[in-house]
């Protein structure tokens, strides 16, 4: 088994090995969600994941806009827009203002559908708990915390458009079942660049909780 460093520089989204944002002509590398590869088929994986802690906002509207509206809330959120108590001492690029309070970004953007549109969701920083986040300004901002998790998993590059996301995700359900997997949720579709990155640059993953009797 191969474990799945949460730091890197440079992740080839909202999924390149790093996810760079700009702001004041500065570079950040990204912390990029921890995982333990159980097995590897050419574009396929199985993982197992750690719990982890999502900021989400719920959308509606067709998919390939509702990332990129959800995305600007949930960037306000890390980016200041949030009551901070007290100031806390941090690690990575993080900066602290007496009001609000400014969290590292991460990788990947996720994406799930729900009744009334879909889910995107932000993963925070494993430096965080639930009781020492700040509370969203935005009340359609929630935070989650989610269980550890086996994920069967595609990846790809290219394009956000929903016509790749569908082929990808027959491709990801024809695994899955070849392997006689138990799908136990929805999928997520995971992108780990920022908007500006070029198509062909991006790394896209697709992702089911399964069940399988893998060490």
């Amino acid at each position: 088994m191969k474990n799945h460093s949460a730091t890197q520089p440079i992740l080839a989204i909202i999924v390149v090995t790093c996810l760079a944002f700009f702001a004041g002509g500065c570079a950040f590398t990204v912390e990029e969600a921890n995982y333990t590869v159980i097995r590897r088929a050419e574009n396929f994986e199985l993982r197992d994941y750690p719990p982890q802690i999502v900021a989400e906002t719920e959308v509606d509207g067709p998919m390939e806009d509702a990332g990129n509206r959800a995305f600007r809330r949930l960037f306000n959120y890390i980016s200041g827009e949030n009551r901070s108590q007290e100031k806390i001492s941090m690690t990575s690029p993080v900066t602290q203002e007496a009001s609000s309070e400014k969290i590292a970004m991460t990788a990947p953007v996720a994406q799930q559908s729900t009744p009334d549109g879909w889910m995107v969701s932000f993963m925070m920083p494993q430096t965080y708990t639930m009781g020492t986040l700040p509370i969203p300004d935005d009340p359609t901002v929630k935070l989650r915390e989610i269980p550890g998790r086996r994920m069967a998993c595609v990846r790809y590059s290219g394009t956000w458009s929903e016509k790749r996301y569908r082929s990808n995700l027959q491709e990801l359900e024809d695994w899955i079942a070849e392997n006689s997997f138990k799908v136990l949720g929805k999928p997520v579709w995971a992108r780990y660049n920022p908007p500006f990155t070029p198509w062909f640059m991006r790394r896209n993953e697709i992702l089911i909780p399964v069940d399988s009797e893998e060490k």
